[in-house]
């Protein structure tokens, strides 16, 4: 997994697929180096095809969810832009969503805040969907195709590789976004992390998060996973270096150097520097195999077969993944 199924024991943020942040991924625009995608997956294994209940249930954005994209552009680990997104489903199942654009201190306060950049946008449920303007950014929201690939099967079971790639086929629900590189902030090197909070007995409740892939699937124990979904990236450090350290120690590192390769993933921010190129850990793209060097991570590189293919439907043009499968 990157982050699918990242409550404990592989259950759902809040026993809700909806609520399950999957991949974060920021690249440059094709064609335009001044603009920059950044796209945020949730719902792993969105199933149905269905435009009536209760098929699209299952594939819709949470009415009571706030998705965000915070970004860090001063390196205090704190959110200087952010991007937030909420949804609304009619009588009749058709949901549309709204995003808002925040910058400075409102970019730090939980809920939808700043400026509506686009309202009433329909939500892509088929192949038909197509992007929208949303202020100067253009936007997609919808089903597509998973572009994450791994052979899960094999690293939950001792790396004996299967070969199969557990995500090709399955469709996620997507949230893609090009953004004019002044929007993210002046520096060239940004740091981003994304959240999927609900509202829970009168107040915002956060039950994901997530900046590098494959890191609190794999990382945490069972007990941790929840509270680490709840947290804070500016708290990483002081909370997961010691551990994080100890567990790299038992797959086969020196103290220090396990000290250093846990400091490289905390705080649990994806650091991104436009003026070079979008290969994780330099931002992600969407054909970057992070399951494989997740796992050479965490075995100091004893771990480093298992590698399935990237997927072949992606797009060369926004919103970059692959249309909705079945």
């Amino acid at each position: 997994m990157s982050n699918h199924f990242s409550a404990a024991y592989l259950k759902f943020p809040g026993d809700d697929a909806r609520l399950d942040l999957t991949d974060l991924y920021v690249f440059p625009a094709a064609g335009d180096v001044r603009r920059t995608v950044v796209i945020i997956d949730v719902n792993p294994f969105t199933t149905g095809l269905s435009a009536t209940p209760p098929f699209l249930m299952s594939r819709e954005f949470h009415p009571d969810a706030v998705y965000r994209i915070s970004i860090d552009n001063d390196g205090d680990n704190q959110a200087d832009a952010a991007f937030s997104f909420v949804f609304t489903t009619a009588e009749n199942g058709v949901q549309t969503g709204a995003v808002h654009y925040a910058t400075g201190a409102a970019a730090r306060r939980p809920g939808p805040t700043g400026e509506v950049l686009a309202d009433a946008v329909p939500v892509g449920f088929d192949t038909s969907a197509q992007p929208v303007q949303a202020g100067p950014c253009r936007l997609f929201i919808g089903v597509r195709s998973d572009p994450f690939f791994a052979d899960a099967e094999g690293a939950l079971h001792g790396f004996v590789w299967t070969g199969e790639d557990a995500f090709a086929g399955k469709d996620v629900q997507c949230i893609a976004l090009e953004v004019p590189d002044e929007m993210l902030g002046p520096d060239p090197t940004i740091g981003l992390w994304a959240t999927v909070s609900v509202h829970r007995d009168g107040a915002l409740v956060q039950v994901d998060r997530g900046g590098h892939p494959t890191i609190n699937p794999f990382i945490n124990p069972e007990y941790a996973k929840d509270e680490y979904n709840a947290g804070h990236p500016a708290d990483d450090a002081a909370k997961y270096l010691e551990p994080w350290s100890k567990l790299l120690e038992e797959n086969g590192y020196e103290h220090a150097a396990a000290t250093a390769a846990a400091a490289t993933v905390l705080p649990d921010i994806l650091r991104y520097d436009r003026r070079r190129s979008a290969v994780y850990p330099n931002g992600r793209g969407l054909t970057d195999d992070v399951f494989s060097a997740r796992m050479a991570f965490l075995t100091n590189g004893q771990v480093t077969a298992g590698g399935v293919p990237s997927h072949d439907d992606l797009l060369t043009r926004f919103p970059y993944l692959g249309p909705p499968h079945r």
